[in-house]
């Protein structure tokens, strides 16, 4: 005890003192604390520790928002938004924010005037995804605070996701036209979490709906388009939904743990898209996604079938865009279209053959003839158009029709009939050798039920093993000779053209050079020469602008 005494009265005699020890020791201290004022960056990192360790320095905060919207070149801007991000962070985590019924009149102003602070940090947060530079960086932050506001700012024992901050969000990131924080929010957060991607789909809604963006129709449609057309991950069944960014909710039977909720919400955002479509181009957006990126969101598939019935009265390259996406809601959603394959045939013309999108026709095309429980005269029809439609064609649209009908009669032997039909009876033959054979195909029928082409033959076929092009010439006797193929992959021969055929022909090894004898003449026009074995003519005689007598005379004669 004695020396506990003794400790004690040294200590109060040493602050007794005339004190100069402890004014120089509080003097070089001061000195580091300016030192640490003259560094801005150490100045906000001892303001946030102050921050985190007492409430006397919650005044602070409002310095640290003030840094932070100082962006006109200001370096500590962003490192004043990371440790606001942080406290926040922190005085959620601490239910600093959650007023409580037990508080005092004071501490409920404190609690007040922190929710408003992060409120204005929030808008700080969205005016700051607007830099290019820095755009990346705040979404992080955005995303961390919206976090840990969805996990300690509301009820713990209810579920409350901060839907309001993430529409805001998401409203930022469609106004921005930064493309890479766009691409940062969808494959960081969008595509990797159930309930990110679920109200994201409402926030795109809302702002589709609510138009407050300032952008003009067409930029909306863009940006919102490019945001959510990435997000093709539908759920099939509720076990799929087990990635939350804020802890899932503990109720089954919450809309963000229902398979019909998620795909209610993908629904009404591509449908909010859809009324924004103003132009072809973005219609085509559309329908290129339509079967992979948006029907399989649709709870009713039968509200696309107005979309996609309007979008084929346009004709052309958008008429093939929208059978695709009718043919999906036939085969997967069993929809009820039955004028889809005389739609189909009517797309088979001349233009067809001839336009861009060929490849791609025929890519579809092999896919709507793909089952083998389709009519024979149906599949015949589509058989007998494309062959009559060769003659016409390019060499490049022959390259791809050919093993195209190949692949056709080996999926449908029952109409190989048209490569072999032969008169079988006495009569057929007398007439036919008298008459001739009329084909009974029906060109101008629409509907392919209808239109003869079984009872026909591919003559069409025997025009093409004779054509200018060897290649086409050799690839058309294919259909004459015994099947011995399974199929072709139509791969091979879709994306021919003029130069790729020229290309093939030359590259071609020739085992044995062609023999060619000829007599080169030393002048075009020969003269009258017997040595020459050849007779004078007049146009020989016209064409000598020599000057002779002769050749003035017989323009005199002539004249």
């Amino acid at each position: 005890m004695p020396t506990a005494v003794s400790k004690d009265k040294r200590r109060k005699r040493a602050s007794e003192g005339d004190g100069d020890a402890p004014r120089k020791a509080r003097r070089s201290s001061s000195s580091s604390q300016d030192s640490d004022a003259e560094d801005p960056s150490a100045k906000i990192l001892l303001m946030e520790q102050g921050i985190l360790e007492s409430r006397k320095n919650y005044n602070d905060i409002a310095l640290l928002l003030k840094t932070m919207k100082q962006t006109d070149g200001n370096p500590e801007s962003m490192l004043a938004a990371v440790a606001l991000c942080r406290i926040f962070v922190r005085l959620l985590a601490q239910g600093a924010l959650i007023p409580k019924k037990t508080l005092s009149e004071k501490e409920t102003v404190v609690v007040s005037w922190l929710k408003d602070q992060l409120a204005q940090y929030r808008t700080g947060l969205l005016q700051l995804l607007q830099d290019e530079e820095l755009a990346e960086t705040v979404l992080t932050l955005c995303m961390r605070l919206l976090k840990a506001q969805g996990e300690h700012l509301y009820d713990r024992d209810e579920y409350n996701f901060p839907t309001v901050f993430l529409q805001e969000i998401v409203a930022a990131i469609i106004t921005s036209d930064n493309e890479d924080v766009r691409q940062a929010y969808i494959q960081g957060y969008a595509e990797q979490y159930d309930d990110i991607r679920f109200y994201t789909f409402k926030s795109v809604k809302a702002v589709a709906e609510l138009d407050s963006t300032g952008l003009s129709q067409e930029d909306l449609f863009d940006r919102a388009f490019a945001l959510i057309s990435p997000l093709d991950g539908v759920p099939s069944s509720p076990d799929e939904l087990e990635d939350f960014y804020v802890p899932k909710p503990k109720k089954k039977s919450h809309q963000l743990r229902s398979v019909h909720h998620q795909k209610q919400q993908g629904e009404t955002a591509w449908l909010a898209l859809m009324k924004l479509v103003t132009t072809e181009g973005q219609r085509k957006r559309i329908l290129d996604v339509i079967s992979t990126a948006i029907a399989p969101w649709f709870v009713k598939p039968e509200l696309l079938a107005d979309f996609l019935t309007d979008s084929y009265n346009a004709g052309g390259s958008m008429s093939l865009l929208a059978l695709s996406g009718v043919f999906y809601l036939i085969q997967e959603r069993n929809l009820d279209y039955p004028s889809f394959y005389p739609k189909l045939y009517s797309l088979l013309d001349r233009d067809i053959l001839q336009s861009q999108h060929r490849s791609p026709f025929f890519r579809l095309l092999d896919t709507f003839l793909g089952s083998t429980h389709l009519p024979a005269a149906l599949v015949a029809s589509f058989i007998k158009r494309l062959a009559r439609l060769s003659l016409n064609a390019s060499p490049s649209a022959i390259a791809a029709v050919v093993p195209f009908i190949y692949n056709l009669f080996r999926r449908h032997p029952t109409c190989t009939f048209m490569l072999h039909r032969v008169p079988r009876t006495p009569e057929e033959k007398a007439s036919l050798q008298e008459n001739g054979l009329e084909d009974p195909f029906l060109p101008e029928e629409t509907d392919p039920m209808e239109t003869q082409a079984i009872d026909s033959c591919l003559w069409e076929v025997v025009q093409l093993q004779s054509h200018y092009h060897p290649n086409i010439a050799t690839i058309s006797k294919i259909l004459s000779e015994q099947f011995t193929k399974q199929s072709y992959n139509m791969e091979d021969f879709l994306d021919h053209s003029y130069s790729s055929l020229l290309e093939a022909e030359l590259s071609k090894d020739i085992r044995k050079p062609p023999v060619v004898e000829f007599h080169i003449p030393k002048r075009v026009f020969l003269p009258e020469d017997p040595s020459s074995g050849a007779a004078g003519s007049l146009v020989g005689r016209l064409w000598d602008f020599g000057g002779s007598a002769e050749g003035t005379s017989v323009v005199g004669e002539s004249a």
